[in-house]
């Protein structure tokens, strides 16, 4: 039996205590986090697999419904809430259910159940990765949007990373590792040429010497990454 890694998301501390004992209860679900705003989800989800979200939808400064529109097509939803004008919009991004508050366990475990049976069905079903064409990113108590395609190259600054955008003044700096955000970077658009920094190989306009050119910037191609960065550029070079 698959065992499906979930976290709860509920700004409401009963709302949570309620959802927990409901998970615990039930032995195809593992709880791997509790979450008081999707803030804290975010960074759950950055540091290890979740395959499903119990998630409020009215939370203050990034409801639920925007939040779900930052997860992977691999990472369900089920809504939970007060409030049924919520779910039209709810299966509008794909949740698979929706528990109207109040909800006894019978309600939640055929909602796990549903979900369940979705996972099993995908589990038999190969399908391709859906591209990631966006990512959020904290920055001074702000979630912050970035398209992939804005990206020009990451640079690691300690404790923090500097995303330098096309617009440079509207580079972003956030707290977080080198290595949590390349985990979230597709790997076909992203790669890591040295200890400090991630470029985006489509905005790659010269290679001279051992170093990448973007812009007016030259990064340095390290040692260790060479070989595997020296592949990918004969896989797109055209022959004599």
């Amino acid at each position: 039996m698959r065992i499906i890694n979930c976290i709860i998301v509920d700004d409401e501390p009963l709302a949570l205590d309620l959802l927990e004992s409901y998970v615990r209860k039930t032995s195809f679900l593992h709880l791997a986090a509790r979450c008081s705003n999707a803030f804290e989800a975010i960074e759950v989800i950055n540091n290890e697999r979740v395959d499903l979200i119990f998630l409020d939808i009215s939370m203050p400064e990034l409801n639920g419904l925007e939040f779900s529109r930052t997860l992977s097509k691999e990472q369900k939803v089920v809504f939970t809430t007060a409030y049924e004008k919520y779910a039209l919009e709810g299966y509008k991004v794909d949740a698979l259910d929706y528990l109207l508050k109040p909800y006894n366990y019978e309600e939640f475990l055929k909602a796990a159940n549903k979900v369940r049976a979705w996972f099993q069905m995908s589990d038999t079903i190969p399908s391709a990765p859906e591209p990631t064409k966006a990512i959020f990113v904290k920055s001074e108590y702000k979630l912050i949007k970035i398209d992939l395609g804005q990206i020009l190259f990451i640079e690691g600054l300690k404790d923090y990373v500097k995303i330098v955008l096309l617009d440079k003044e509207k580079s972003v700096l956030s707290l977080m590792s080198l290595k949590s955000l390349e985990l979230q970077l597709p790997p076909e658009q992203f790669m890591r040429i040295h200890r400090s920094y991630i470029i985006n190989l489509n905005k790659i306009e010269q290679i001279e010497r051992n170093q990448v050119i973007i812009g007016k910037t030259r990064i340095t191609i390290a040692d260790i990454y060479k070989e595997k960065f020296m592949k990918y550029i004969d896989s797109k070079s055209m022959s004599p």
